[in-house]
């Protein structure tokens, strides 16, 4: 195995202004070395070169992209001050299609919306175009999110730049793949139990789940829900850190949204692990996860050592975690998608039907039983991480497996009986309402990516991007490298 390798395979002839990172690539647009149309007209080129293989952004706008291209010009030449306070600036990028965006088809991954064109943007929309960057269209879910795996019958599979058989993993499978591939600089991601990790680890790029709350829902569904959150993706942390700057921020409208930091998040230093306590787990002590996944993250622990930290092994005790997740996903999924049920049921795959189904059967009193017993798994992690800095695990357990298989199904001889238990070292952590983010680790003897998740308490979201900014000086191993 090897902790560093690369972008030579996944990115392969990609143009200078697209294998560039986004905070390269927004200098030389503020030096006016480079125009936003020049950068989006390469970008859009390369697109046409990879998405027919990868199949990772599933609707392009590029009529619209021009217009914000040109507008961008406009106003550097015509304002630089005011260009100057757009951190985007002229950066193209696409939305997760999950995410309502004006006048762009959003379909979920749903043939119940695969004609569905919103009248208006999200709020994390807003704050990105706010910031200057062009949005060219949508990249690939899978069908309502459900599953780390990206494919639905509206726009089909994505494919993993690393190795096409191979999915990408989701539900932001297809912003990881345009990112790992350099289809896009920076893009935007969802997570309730893994998904912006998982694609982040099969495509050997970077997936932050930021603390809920962090980065506001609007508009909101379930208000008081702080299982899903929205979050960036980067080819690297900085870049990560650039977009989280932009979309995090209070907002009244969702009610668990949290106020300003008071430091701000881009841009993110490397922490000083000089006396970090670090606890590293290959498995939460429960969970089967591949070999050759562990090998590759242990054998990036020196690493945090030579730094300074002192790394123990060692893990919160998260026992419950798999049945509060499953209780309350379902219990969301029953609660977002009843209204299309069962008139849709025909349009809707398994897993979807599963989970509203389960979701309708569950009680009040079910519900406030799994509530119950994560109060008691939040006291635990709280006293975790009274004796720990951060937690180091395997962000997935698998490598990238088949794009023609839905989930895996057996991990080193462990039936995995649902299409979310092989996601356990993903929502375990979602469960806690602790940061987490996947940066890349390394590549295995077979050649595909491993991410190493790195999760602090509750609230110390700068303190994540830190430690993994650290990790990523000393050992380049991701998509840009």
């Amino acid at each position: 195995m090897t902790i560093a390798t690369g972008r030579r395979g996944p990115a392969a002839g990609a143009p200078d202004l697209c294998a560039r990172t986004a905070i390269d690539l927004a200098a030389l647009l503020a030096r006016g070395e480079a125009s936003a149309v020049e950068v989006l007209e390469a970008h859009l080129g390369w697109i046409d070169e990879r998405n027919p293989e990868l199949n990772a952004i599933c609707t392009l706008d590029r009529d619209h992209a021009f217009e914000q291209a040109r507008a961008a010009d406009d106003l550097r030449r015509g304002d630089p001050e005011v260009a100057a306070a757009k951190p985007l600036l002229g950066l193209p990028t696409a939305i997760k299609d999950l995410v309502p965006t004006k006048g762009i088809r959003t379909t979920f991954g749903s043939p119940v919306f695969a004609d569905n064109v919103p009248d208006f943007d999200a709020l994390l929309v807003e704050r990105i175009r706010d910031a200057g960057a062009v949005v060219i269209g949508k990249t690939n879910t899978p069908e309502f999110g459900a599953g780390s795996q990206t494919f639905n019958p509206v726009f089909g599979k994505t494919r993993n730049p690393w190795d096409s058989s191979r999915t990408c993993g989701g539900s932001s499978g297809g912003a990881a793949a345009a990112l790992a591939s350099c289809m896009l600089p920076i893009a935007d991601g969802s997570d309730l139990g893994g998904s912006l990790r998982n694609p982040a680890s099969f495509c050997s790029v970077v997936g932050f789940r930021p603390t809920p709350g962090r980065v506001p829902r609007v508009p909101p569904e379930q208000g008081w829900d702080d299982l899903a959150v929205l979050g960036p993706m980067g080819r690297n942390v900085a870049d990560a850190a650039l977009l989280f700057s932009v979309i995090a921020g209070p907002d009244a409208r969702d009610p668990i949204s949290l106020p300003s930091s008071a430091t701000p998040f881009h841009p993110v230093e490397p922490a000083d692990l000089r006396g970090l306590r670090l606890a590293w787990t290959p498995n939460l002590g429960r969970y089967a996860v591949e070999r050759e996944v562990v090998e590759v993250c242990e054998a990036a622990l020196p690493v945090f050592r030579n730094l300074g930290a002192e790394v123990e092994k060692a893990a919160p005790d998260l026992s419950g975690a798999g049945h509060i997740f499953r209780t309350l996903r379902a219990n969301l999924f029953a609660d977002k998608l009843a209204p299309l049920f069962p008139r849709h049921r025909d349009q809707m795959k398994d897993a979807v039907i599963e989970e509203i189904e389960r979701g309708l059967a569950l009680t009040g009193a079910d519900v406030a039983k799994a509530q119950a017993e994560r109060t008691r798994l939040h006291c635990r992690v709280v006293s975790f991480f009274e004796r720990y800095d951060a937690l180091i695990l395997p962000a997935v357990q698998v490598l990238p497996f088949d794009v023609d298989q839905p989930y895996p199904t057996e991990i080193e001889g462990q039936t995995m009986s649902t299409y979310t238990d092989w996601m356990a070292s993903c929502y375990s952590i979602t469960v806690t309402g602790c940061p987490a983010i996947s940066v890349p680790c390394g590549v295995g003897p077979t050649g595909l990516p491993v991410g190493l998740q790195i999760a602090t308490p509750r609230g110390t979201d700068r303190q994540t991007l830190a430690i993994a900014r650290a990790f990523e000086a000393v050992a380049p191993c991701g998509a840009s490298s």
